[in-house]
């Protein structure tokens, strides 16, 4: 394209911000305007970020008035609940969009309360969201002025579900995933359960009751079953690695489900996707074929002694998990390649 994108990164100092610097700095139809960090107001990114030593921009403070003014999409790297302060002012003055945080994902006003422990900072925007799942919502993408972007759990358990409940070869209860995530997914703060001894040689979940990614992901899997409620287990763990997700997800096969259904299923709904692998039969994906790419690797398989099918998912949760994702969704709101910069 002839202009280039003129792009906001609000909170750019955390580690989903920096992964936007990483490629939105390198994206060819993107100049990136205005980062804001309060922490970091006057430092330029190569101070805080030594990788970005030899770009000239510099971190400010969060101003509504400079982030419309110089930019055509707003990137929100916040915290839930903080990123609706910038959106509704952003909304007003024209912007488009793209919230990696939590805060318009969901569609209902009591999940986000419930889950959150608060009401909604901004009711009025949650329906004119739009699910930022670009393999599924590709369309609606394309005309939204607000896009959510999924969660990084959340994105490796729909991804490999969707056909399978779309297609009815699975039954939609029952449905269990065990999650394991690097300790990046936890943002970039200060606390003991993070640091390096606590982490280091050291397994363990956490949040295996109300989770907060819970409700997003029941939501996604019941549009995806046409049903009105989907109910699953989500059992997440801390696994001492900087990023990547790996779910390992069990469910009922339908009666009469071969292995060639789920594989055939798969193909007909991923084979034109850029960012979505299936991998051959008999493979199981791995976090360190996909750290670093927008990619999320799927595989199978079938257990005949129980007859259950365990699917085995991988993505990098700071790229195709959060901005790598919300990158792709830019790319579609623009009409760009969906696989330009990524």
């Amino acid at each position: 394209m002839d202009t280039k994108i003129k792009a906001a990164i609000i909170g750019a100092s955390g580690y989903s911000g920096e992964e936007l610097l990483r490629i939105l700095l390198k994206h060819e139809a993107v100049e990136v305007t205005c980062i804001t960090s309060r922490q970091y107001a006057g430092q330029t990114i190569g101070e805080v970020f030594p990788r970005f030593a030899e770009s000239t921009l510099k971190f400010s403070a969060p101003s509504i008035d400079e982030i419309a003014s110089s930019s055509d999409v707003a990137f929100l790297a916040l915290p839930h609940g903080v990123a609706a302060e910038f959106a509704v002012p952003l909304i007003e003055k024209g912007l488009k969009v793209i919230d990696i945080s939590a805060d318009f994902r969901l569609k209902s006003k009591e999940k986000y309360k419930q889950y959150y422990g608060a009401e909604h900072p901004a009711p009025h925007l949650m329906e004119m969201s739009v699910y930022g799942a670009p393999e599924r919502k590709r369309e609606m993408i394309k005309g939204a002025q607000l896009v959510a972007c999924p969660g990084c759990y959340p994105t490796s358990i729909t991804l490999p579900l969707h056909p399978l409940l779309k297609e009815g070869l699975i039954e939609s209860d029952n449905i269990i995933s065990s999650s394991m995530s690097g300790v990046s997914g936890a943002g970039r703060k200060v606390a003991v359960d993070y640091i390096f001894p606590e982490c280091n040689e050291s397994v363990r979940p956490y949040g295996v009751t109300g989770h907060r990614h819970l409700p997003e992901i029941e939501q996604e899997l019941a549009e995806s079953a046409g049903v009105e409620d989907v109910k699953i287990n989500f059992i997440p763990h801390l696994i001492p690695v900087n990023r990547g997700i790996h779910s390992t997800i069990i469910a009922k096969l339908k009666d009469g489900v071969t292995p060639d259904d789920i594989y055939n299923c798969w193909q007909k709904y991923y084979k034109d996707e850029s960012f979505v692998r299936v991998l051959p039969k008999g493979k199981l994906a791995d976090t360190k074929h996909v750290t670093l790419t927008n990619i999320c690797e799927i595989a199978f398989a079938c257990d005949e002694h129980t007859g259950n099918i365990i699917l085995s998912s991988a993505i990098d949760n700071l790229t195709k998990g959060a901005s790598g994702q919300a990158v792709q969704c830019m790319n579609i709101l623009f009409d760009l390649d969906e696989t330009t910069g990524l």
